[in-house]
């Protein structure tokens, strides 16, 4: 769906994306991750041909892009950097001129398209109060509507969960399953990690503009080799398996074992009484921070030994 080969966008002799070959397949919930400053988004421009690439290619369905991107386009429902509207303009007034634009249906059927994609946002009950007036995430709400309106084949989203609460997120996520169920499939860059380990089949991970990791999110979640053990005498646990336990922290301790079966079956027949236990398996989380450094919107004060107001 996605095929990326040596993409390069250079700002001067700033490598903002640096050689990115992406592979995204049909079908797949993609989750494009790293920190601010990435590259993230600038990928995304290149791929909906909003920026030019330095150098390097890009296909999507087959095509090259920007050279076909009248034919592609039209597949692609996107939303980056935020909705966009005219503010002074109602929600639907604003789908209506899309819509129009876009050329995706007659005119008869437009309110009905409209309707249909306010819908499947949470936003059926719109009033005509101009886009200036609402929240972030009606904002937020309006624009993935707006990107709904095609029925794509791909779905290219910039943070959209932005803006949203709890409950917003999770129609969000919901919504994001029900498309891909139907055929849709699904690139989202995104700083929401727990909701990429819920929603995602496939990541990849960006880090000063380079992709340092790319796989499919099942084989990033194998086991460590390690087993994490619940117990109300902890210390009898540690007692049996000494030089075995990695790390403890109050009744849970870490054991550096594959099995968990095995060692199961050794604390009981110890007679040590075992409230949980449990193959360890690393978090997204985890995994996204010991590949990335930190993001562009952090500004560290360099550390220097000669520095007047340093602590003794």
């Amino acid at each position: 769906m996605i095929i990326t080969r040596a993409l390069t966008k250079r700002f001067g002799s700033f490598p903002a994306v640096d050689r990115v070959d992406l592979d995204v397949r049909d079908g797949d919930r993609y989750g494009f991750l790293g920190p601010n400053g990435s590259g993230k988004t600038t990928v995304i421009r290149m791929l909906l041909g909003l920026v030019y690439a330095t150098s390097g290619e890009i296909e999507i369905m087959g095509q090259p892009m920007p050279a076909r991107a009248r034919q592609v386009l039209p597949q692609v429902g996107s939303l980056v950097e935020g909705p966009s509207a005219y503010q002074h303009l109602s929600g639907r007034a604003n789908l209506a001129l899309i819509d129009a634009a876009g050329r995706t249906g007659s005119r008869r059927s437009r309110p009905a398209r409209i309707g249909e994609a306010l819908e499947r946002v949470g936003l059926a009950g719109i009033d005509n109060r101009a886009v200036a007036k609402y929240s972030l995430g009606m904002r937020q709400r309006l624009g993935l509507a707006a990107a709904l309106l095609r029925a794509p084949r791909l779905l290219i989203l910039d943070e959209p969960a932005n803006g949203l609460d709890p409950r917003g997120i999770r129609e969000m996520r919901e919504l994001m399953v029900e498309l891909s169920a139907a055929g849709t499939t699904i690139f989202l860059s995104s700083h929401q990690l727990s909701e990429v380990e819920q929603l995602c089949t496939r990541v990849g991970v960006v880090d000063r503009g380079q992709l340092v990791l790319q796989d499919d999110l099942a084989s990033l979640h194998a086991p460590t080799g390690r087993v994490v053990v619940r117990s109300a005498d902890p210390d009898r646990v540690a007692a049996a398996l000494d030089g075995e336990v990695s790390h403890r922290d109050g009744d849970q301790l870490i054991v550096t074992t594959p099995d968990a079966a095995a060692l199961n079956a050794r604390l009981v027949a110890a007679g040590i009484p075992v409230e949980e236990l449990w193959p360890e398996r690393q978090s997204l989380e985890d995994l996204v921070l010991s590949l990335t450094s930190a993001g562009a919107d952090r500004v560290d004060r360099p550390a220097r030994a000669d520095r007047k107001d340093a602590s003794p």
